[in-house]
Formats: C-alpha cells, sequence, structure tokens
C-alpha cells in the first residue's frame, strides 16, 4: 500500500452503507453504517470530526452542502445534520426504509428512494415532501440524479427515467437487461446512459436515445468473477462510482476487488489490489482526485467466516493511468 493510499481512523464497527465526499470537495466526507451512526471525516487529516448515532441502521447519507449531511434509514426517517453545531433535524419520512439518498443540486433539494415503492422530493428550507414519484410497484434499490434526470433501478428489475420537474410520469420505463437482482445504477455524467451492476458478476453500459445507432453501442459485460479449482466463483458488484472529469467507472465487488473501466472504448484500465473484505461502497471526489472504499463483510458466505474482518474505509489518489482513458 503506496502513499497514495491510507485507511481512515475511526471508521464504522458495521457494514458500511455509503461513503460520499462532499459536493465540491476531496477533503471531506461522510460515511453511514449499519452500527446506526454517520460519520463526518476530514480526510486531509485523516480525522472523524462528528459521528451521530441513531437507533436503527442508516443505509444512505448525501452532502446537502459542506456543513449539512443528511441520511436515510431502516427508521423510515430523513434526517438532517449539521457538523459544526451538531444540531439534527428530523425532515420527514417513508412508509417504510429509505434506502437511497441523493443531493438534487438542480433544485437544491434532497431526493430520498423507498422500500415504499417511492422518490421524494424535498425542500430542505422548509423541510417538507415538494414531489412524490411513483415508481410503478417496484421498491427502490439504486437510485443517481445529475441535474434534472433521475434513473431509478427497481426490485422488480426496471429501470425509471424521470425528470425531476416532471413527478406525475416517467420519461421512460426499461426492463434491466441483467438477469438477475440489481445492486448500483449511475449515470453518466454526461446523462446520455447509465451504468448498472447485479448480484451476479455483471455490469451493463445503456444509452437512453431511443436511435439504434445509439443503441448498438450499448453492450453488458462480466467481472469480478474468479476460477477456483475449475471451478467459477462469480460474486456482487456491489458499488458503481463515475469519475466526473474522465467518465471512467469504478466497480466494486464481493471478491474484494476494485477495478476501473473504460466503458467507451469497453475495456478495464486497471485493477487494485485485493482488499481484506467485500467493497460495499464507492465514491470519486468530484474532481476525480481522490476515490473513498468502503469495504465490510456482507454475509455473502453460506457460512460465516471464524474471522469477520473489521469494516475499513480506503482513500486512494489514483493516477492518470489508473483513471484516464488510454
Amino acid at each position: 500500500m503506496g502513499p497514495s493510499e491510507f485507511k481512515l481512523n475511526n471508521p464504522p464497527e458495521d457494514l458500511i452503507s455509503a461513503v460520499k465526499f462532499g459536493s465540491k470537495s476531496n477533503q471531506y466526507m461522510a460515511a453511514s453504517s449499519w452500527d446506526g451512526t454517520l460519520r463526518f471525516y476530514d480526510v486531509a487529516a485523516n480525522s472523524m470530526r462528528q459521528k451521530f448515532v441513531q437507533d436503527a441502521p442508516i443505509l444512505d447519507c448525501a452532502f446537502m452542502n459542506i456543513v449539512h449531511v443528511v441520511s436515510g434509514g431502516l427508521d423510515n426517517q430523513l434526517r438532517m445534520y449539521d457538523v459544526n453545531t451538531q444540531a439534527e433535524t428530523l425532515v420527514g419520512s417513508h412508509d417504510d426504509p429509505i434506502r437511497c439518498v441523493e443531493h438534487a443540486e438542480y433544485v437544491n433539494g434532497i431526493l430520498t428512494g423507498s422500500w415504499d415503492k417511492t422518490v421524494k422530493l424535498w425542500d430542505m428550507r422548509e423541510k417538507r415532501c415538494v414531489g412524490c414519484f411513483e415508481q410503478n410497484n417496484g421498491k427502490v434499490y439504486s437510485m443517481s440524479v445529475i441535474d434534472e434526470k433521475i434513473v431509478v433501478a427497481t426490485s422488480d428489475r426496471k429501470v425509471l427515467i424521470w425528470d425531476l420537474r416532471k413527478t406525475d410520469s416517467y420519461i421512460m420505463k426499461r426492463e434491466s437487461s441483467l438477469k438477475y437482482q440489481t445492486r448500483c445504477i449511475r449515470l453518466f455524467p454526461n446523462k446520455e446512459g447509465y451504468v448498472m451492476s447485479s448480484i451476479e458478476g455483471r455490469v451493463a453500459v445503456e444509452y437512453l436515445d431511443h436511435d439504434p445507432e445509439v443503441q448498438r453501442r450499448k453492450f453488458a459485460f462480466k467481472c469480478h468473477r474468479n476460477r477456483d479449482n475449475n471451478i467459477e466463483q462469480i460474486y456482487p458488484v456491489n458499488a458503481v462510482s463515475f469519475h466526473n472529469v474522465y467518465h471512467t467507472f469504478a466497480t466494486g465487488g464481493s471478491d474484494c476487488i476494485v477495478n476501473i473501466w473504460d466503458g467507451f472504448n469497453k475495456k478495464r484500465l486497471c485493477q487494485f489490489h485485493e482488499y481484506d473484505t467485500s467493497i460495499s461502497s464507492l465514491n470519486f471526489s468530484a474532481d476525480g482526485s481522490a476515490l473513498a472504499i468502503g469495504c465490510s463483510y456482507l454475509d455473502q458466505f453460506t457460512k460465516t467466516p471464524d474471522t469477520v474482518p473489521n469494516p475499513a474505509i480506503y482513500i486512494r489518489y489514483p493516477t492518470d493511468q489508473e483513471t484516464k482513458q488510454k
């Protein structure tokens, strides 16, 4: 492990559900966990600045701005935290757990996706729900937003594409091109398509434009697999994160591996070393200079190993060689 990567002090004590950098920063980062904590880190100083504790596991978090972080989890509640004053505000709730939380910069609001089959848009100043997107009977498993565009991956292997300004109906609804349950979906930084991953060691690169010329560019590929005594082990691909500058993306799997891909030229750019346990969350900073890697055991083995590795967060400063299209 060279100077380009280090382990954060004071990591969560249970499964890390999300690691997220501040919107314009590679210095501040938040992490949510099944231990009920939301942690706020100063990455440059390698120190945990704040820790907020809930009674229930937190499934996702997001920065509203550099001093306000929001979270959602198994208690169905959306909460906002002020990292300066340590104030905590209950903003609102869903009927079932909140699985996804994203900052919708376009309207300066927060989007929450829930197992109650809805996505809600929240006005954080007034602390009220200002829009509800019905997800056509699918629980929200993953969600991504850039500007006015939202993509939502649901439990029934559907993908719904929405315009933030229009809550009454989706722009497009698609069947997932992957046969198995969706783990993660992320919009391209240019909003022309999305990348999604599944529990069955596969990733799909999809385009939104219906033009047959454009659709010919879509593809799916196998990854996060290995052969052991001639038996192929297939692992879930839990996390995807885009490099906003180079438009390449990282994937993290239950094989303890992080790969960087060039989706436009259909090739892998690099593979990092093997980590102690499954990669549960990934997030590039806005400028792509840093990658946060959340590692935690995801109960994926039929028999629990004798020693379960402790959760850990690594911060890596990838080189252009690792992240830039060749």
